[in-house]
């Protein structure tokens, strides 16, 4: 006993305070869901393409608004938001299209890479020895999707369940570039944004992106008819 008081006595406090959790860590179950609701108001405000000290006015208005002492009026200043979302979108559409540029420019330049008159830069990343799918097929596929920075949006091969789908109802740089590929065959698309969700983007994509596919061509399921 004398040993241990000594040794606690002897530790750096330093020590103590690396076990105890940062201030603001959530620890019951309903901090925890407080946390993701603060994660969902991240994500709401990312359209605002916020610097840090803009995520500072933020914290005050927070603060300010549940101690029930804003700073301004809310009635004034609201009807200027959407007014401040549209012009920090385009901001953001057009530094993704910047970036996505200069990818697209990478991809077409690297090995086997073959760019076509849309756009897309198609590799084939292993040849397949079956038929070719027409824009009318009904094809079966593995796929995963990511952004130019490798986030990973879409996956089926996480889902460990194929996707079947008719190739022209998906995107246009799948409806083309799947189009090249041989049954049993991989390859990988870099797609144009003006190819895939354009400006808009969805939630999991930013607006003007261009997205990176490996494709794995498991089947065509349905083929189209024959002509008359």
């Amino acid at each position: 006993m004398r040993l241990l008081a000594l040794l606690l006595i002897l530790l750096p406090s330093a020590v103590f305070a690396q076990a105890a959790p940062a201030p603001g860590t959530p620890q019951s179950d309903d901090e925890k869901t407080v946390y993701a609701a603060g994660l969902v108001l991240a994500r709401s405000l990312g359209q605002f393409d916020l610097n840090p000290q803009e995520v500072e006015v933020v914290r005050r208005a927070i603060a300010d608004a549940l101690s029930g002492k804003p700073a301004l009026d809310l009635d004034e200043w609201g009807p200027k938001i959407q007014g401040l979302v549209t012009a920090r979108t385009a901001r953001l559409v057009a530094r993704q299209k910047e970036q996505s540029a200069a990818y697209l420019t990478k991809a077409a330049a690297a090995a086997d890479a073959v760019k076509t008159e849309s756009g897309i830069i198609y590799t084939e990343t292993a040849g397949g020895t079956g038929a070719s799918p027409v824009e009318t097929d009904r094809v079966k596929v593995h796929y995963r999707g990511t952004l130019i920075d490798g986030t990973e949006f879409d996956s089926s091969y996480a889902r460990d369940e194929p996707a079947e789908f008719p190739l022209n109802g998906v995107i246009r740089c799948w409806t083309e570039g799947v189009q090249r590929m041989k049954t049993g065959g991989k390859a990988r698309l870099v797609c144009p944004s003006d190819l895939a969700y354009g400006d808009r983007g969805n939630d999991a994509i930013p607006g003007g992106s261009a997205l990176i596919f490996e494709i794995e061509l498991l089947d065509i399921v349905s083929a189209a008819p024959p002509a008359n």
